[in-house]
């Protein structure tokens, strides 16, 4: 199922109150990091990883971090322990999904419902590891579906075998797979003009503020659907 984000509805304001907490995750590929920004009256949690080139500062990732806790959803992000030392270059799938396995009972450790999600290769590892782990739901923010310029070379298995009930966020021209390039069924909410980053341009018909809200809206929705 294909939508595209449009910014109607949302849900509507809520006290801006959440605490932001910093915990470190031991993990056999080294020390793992947690960021809480957790929701006062939480009732679900949303772990996010980031992707290969990048870490949790990403739009995105920033974005659902700031908006979700008011909206009662605690949101985890979770730094690869390559990122924590200081690496520039992201290991192999395996040792991505040892570090998040590891990382996975300090996210159940609030007693609520996890979504296992990421942008990227965070969404690979969430859609690889979330059905063993006991995960709710998976978030695949910016699926990788192939490299650049090779659609022959799918990951499409990756996602189709998530098991578990599982919401794509797609930027309209991310080279790494357009909304159209999914394989028919898939759950998948197309962000207008967005590229991998989501970001937009200049000359796009929303801002690039207006373009995270449709995100962060299209993910609330999804949540308040999945994660009771």
């Amino acid at each position: 199922m294909r939508t595209t984000a449009n910014g109607a509805g949302g849900a509507g304001p809520a006290p801006q109150t959440e605490t932001v907490q910093t915990e470190t995750a031991p993990t056999p590929a080294g020390d793992a990091r947690i960021t809480w920004h957790r929701a006062p009256d939480a009732r679900a949690v949303l772990a996010l990883g980031h992707g290969a080139g990048g870490g949790i500062e990403a739009r995105d990732l920033a974005a659902l971090a700031a908006t979700l806790p008011p909206r009662g959803v605690s949101v985890a992000l979770v730094e690869q322990p390559w990122r924590v030392a200081g690496k520039k270059v992201a290991p192999a799938p395996k040792t991505l999904d040892v570090g998040w396995r590891a990382v996975w009972p300090a996210l159940t450790g609030p007693g609520l419902p996890v979504v296992a999600g990421g942008r990227s290769a965070g969404a690979r590892v969430a859609c690889r590891t979330g059905r063993e782990l006991g995960a709710r739901a998976v978030l695949a923010l910016s699926f990788p579906l192939h490299p650049p310029g090779k659609p022959a070379s799918s990951r499409a298995a990756e996602l189709l075998d998530a098991g578990l009930p599982t919401l794509v966020v797609q930027g309209g021209r991310d080279p790494f797979g357009r909304p159209e390039e999914f394989p028919e069924g898939t759950e998948i909410v197309e962000v207008p003009e967005a590229d991998h980053g989501f970001a937009v341009p200049k000359k796009a018909a929303r801002t690039q503020e207006e373009t995270l809200t449709l995100l962060t809206d299209a993910v609330a929705k999804w949540l308040d659907r999945i994660a009771h």
